[in-house]
């Protein structure tokens, strides 16, 4: 099935009264912004911004991805912020909290694909892309706000957020990672340079380069499959990674599993979230299918995603990013919507609770 363009996606939506705004803030002509939420067009539009929105659309390598349109994954950020403003407002039931009354949300558009990135997969093309990912991050820690990346492929929606998190931070920093797989390979398989973070070693080089990332404050949620070498997870275990697989999950239940999360800030002035979409696999609202050769059973529900993202939020974090969302269904660009909602609910819950909550 194709997937609707925005004008088809406008005259189909639910929500008529905000879809056909004429005055909807729009990024370019088929993208609005991420909940019709203010876009900032400069750095100085990032003053006074709690959370700023930030899209990536880089894929790596020149042809389809995982046996995927490359088109399709490079839509995502996009068509996130298409299915965004079929909401009404901020308002979500379940905590009966209007995010927008607390927090000032700014969307600041796409970080810039080099062109060459289109027809050639080169260490400078990637390193190109992920410097310009992240400048915009840079621009939103100084503004004093969160930056949440919408992306789709390393290093430019994984990496390119923790590296300057980590320069900017004194002390520790932890990381609370939902995946399918470990990605710390100690080379990139598409693009083979030690320098590149890229899909099947950016956790690997995380912990490569930055120094003040230790092993002891990451939460690693999700893994499965017959895929990684035992070598690479002994490693992270003997070197006290908290690790909860797709099987550890339902055998602990996600209460237990949340409250794992503590590791993550114990003794740290940082926290860095990564939802890996693909983590969802065939437990999400869509068939694991829809993720080509990345899909692997067992995979987390929606419930166990959204309450992660709601207990992360609760106790703060300094940027969060996505990669590898499943294409092509409305449904589940909506799910990372809810994610980025719930965070933010859990964030103000935390922030009224205060240093004791």
């Amino acid at each position: 099935m194709t997937y609707p363009d925005w004008a088809q996606i406008r005259k189909d939506s639910f929500n008529e009264s905000l879809m056909r705004m004429p005055d909807l803030p729009m990024l370019n002509d088929d993208t609005p912004s991420f909940m019709a939420r203010p876009i900032a067009r400069s750095r100085d539009d990032l003053r006074g911004a709690d959370i700023v929105i930030i899209g990536s659309s880089y894929v790596a390598g020149v042809e389809d991805y995982a046996g995927v349109p490359r088109d399709d994954w490079a839509a995502a950020a996009k068509r996130v912020r298409q299915q965004s403003c079929r909401y009404v407002s901020g308002y979500i039931q379940d905590f009966d909290l209007d995010v927008f009354e607390h927090l000032n949300i700014v969307d600041y558009g796409d970080a810039e694909v080099p062109q060459s990135c289109l027809v050639e997969a080169t260490a400078e093309n990637a390193l190109e892309a992920q410097a310009n990912v992240e400048g915009m991050v840079n621009d939103v820690l100084d503004a004093g706000a969160i930056p949440i990346v919408i992306g789709q492929n390393s290093p430019c929606s994984s990496f390119a957020i923790a590296k300057p998190i980590s320069e900017r931070t004194d002390g520790r920093v932890g990381m609370v990672s939902l995946d399918t797989h470990w990605d710390s390979e100690p080379i990139d398989d598409l693009i083979p340079d030690p320098r590149i973070a890229g899909g099947a070693s950016w956790k690997g080089k995380t912990y490569e380069f930055l120094e003040n990332f230790h092993m002891q404050n990451l939460v690693e949620i999700g893994e499965r499959g017959l895929l990684e070498r035992k070598s690479v997870i002994r490693n992270y275990l003997a070197n006290g990674a908290h690790f909860f697989s797709g099987w550890r999950l339902n055998q602990m239940g996600i209460d237990a599993v949340c409250a794992e999360l503590r590791h993550a800030y114990n003794g740290t002035d940082a926290v860095y979230a990564h939802f890996d979409m693909d983590v969802i696999g065939g437990a999400g609202p869509v068939g694991g299918d829809i993720l080509g050769e990345l899909a692997e059973p067992l995979g987390m529900s929606e419930y166990q995603v959204l309450r992660i993202a709601h207990e992360v939020g609760r106790r703060g974090l300094t940027g969060m990013s996505f990669i590898c969302i499943p294409p092509g269904s409305k449904i589940v660009y909506r799910l990372v919507v809810y994610v980025i909602m719930y965070l933010l609910a859990g964030l103000i819950e935390g922030r009224q609770a205060g240093p004791q909550g």
